[in-house]
């Protein structure tokens, strides 16, 4: 099967031969020697010279990690406009007073809001930066800036953007941002990467969960080490996959991740088909997942099934209220030029049978050869 999702993405072989390794002791310094190793690679992805921690979960573990680690004497502002915008309100929910701004799926964040709510007493802003639920990146600079000059925390997810487009924490002021490794990183899911500058550590919330007690994780990174056990043959996978980032060089990675996208959005637009977001002013299209409006002589169930059918292929359908209205196809990780095409002719194919788009392969293969 193809996987053409927002994550988890395909593995590539050398990632998979690097978990059949035998295990090592988790206290030991081989094991220390690998996590230096990513978190100093990883300080390059999230562009920042600070902290940056590792812990055996999902990227949800590392959302909840740094709300509820840094939740102390908080009032929250979430930036809603997305299925993961709002995962973030009910995650905060939990741990301090929140003010939910909420905008349309698919339409930009109304920053003059965001400065009401820092004006009215919000000292922590949290957005996802890629909103893989719509197709839209986030404007991360400006609202970072705006929260800067309230002088409030910027919390960001970058779940799906770090290792795939620009995230420049230390030049644009954000001070906790979280990646997961099943996204653009390539490697299996199951290890949530937190970046933490000296700024956060002032909402430090000492009665935040064990677990996910980032404090716990600074103290033991100093050691090299994590403070439990962590998942070992994940480990060994995302050395595998930072080694990989590495020799492709992170601008280069970050121009294919925007090639492959650009050239599904161009098919997309010559098929006869709407992209699902509208940005405008400083939001973007995102480039590492694509969301497209399903045309009307089909459902989202048809089109998703067949090509499961009869190409082996996987795409995400729509989440929550966009369901059955969009289907979405990930250009993240180490997918390439073939996977991107072969995924556009087994739609194509699908759509063009029941003649509800014009043919447009040709757009996508002049933004890839270029």
């Amino acid at each position: 099967m193809l996987l053409m999702i927002p994550g988890p993405v395909q593995v590539h072989e050398r990632i998979i031969k690097a978990m059949c390794r035998q295990m090592i002791g988790h206290r030991s310094a081989e094991f220390g020697e690998i996590l230096r190793f990513c978190s100093e690679v990883m300080k390059e992805v999230f562009g920042t010279k600070n902290d940056v921690f590792f812990i055996s979960g999902s990227g949800t573990a590392g959302i909840e990690a740094s709300i509820a680690s840094f939740s102390k004497s908080a009032k929250f502002v979430t930036l809603e406009n997305g299925k993961f915008g709002e995962r973030l309100g009910e995650i905060a929910e939990r741990y301090a007073q929140v003010e939910r701004l909420s905008f349309e799926w698919g339409k930009p964040i109304e920053l003059e809001k965001l400065k009401e709510a820092l004006e009215n007493g919000a000292n922590v802003v949290a957005f996802v930066h890629n909103e893989t639920s719509t197709g839209m990146l986030n404007p991360a600079e400006e609202i970072a800036k705006i929260a800067k000059k309230h002088g409030a925390l910027t919390i960001m997810d970058a779940i799906t953007s770090a290792g795939g487009d620009y995230v420049k924490m230390d030049e644009w002021g954000i001070d906790v941002a979280i990646v997961g490794s099943q996204k653009c990183l390539g490697a299996p899911p199951g290890i949530a990467i937190v970046a933490v500058n000296e700024k956060a550590w002032d909402f430090y919330n000492a009665k935040c969960p064990y677990y996910l007690d980032l404090k716990a994780y600074k103290k033991k990174f100093s050691e090299l080490q994590t403070p439990y056990t962590p998942a070992i043959p994940l480990f060994f996978a995302l050395e595998e996959a930072l080694k990989m980032i590495r020799e492709e060089g992170l601008e280069k990675r970050i121009a294919r991740h925007r090639r492959l996208s650009k050239a599904v959005r161009e098919w997309a637009i010559g098929a006869g088909l709407r992209l699902f977001p509208e940005p405008n002013g400083k939001a973007e299209y995102s480039n590492t997942v694509t969301a497209v409006r399903i045309p009307n002589g089909i459902t989202e169930k048809e089109l998703r099934d067949a090509l499961r059918r009869e190409y082996g292929l996987l795409i995400s359908g729509g989440q929550d209220r966009v369901k059955g209205k969009i289907f979405r196809i990930g250009t993240m990780g180490n997918v390439g030029k073939f996977e991107v095409i072969a995924t556009l002719s087994a739609i194509e194919d699908v759509l063009l049978r029941k003649k509800l788009i014009s043919s447009a392969i040709e757009k996508a293969m002049q933004v890839l050869g270029d």
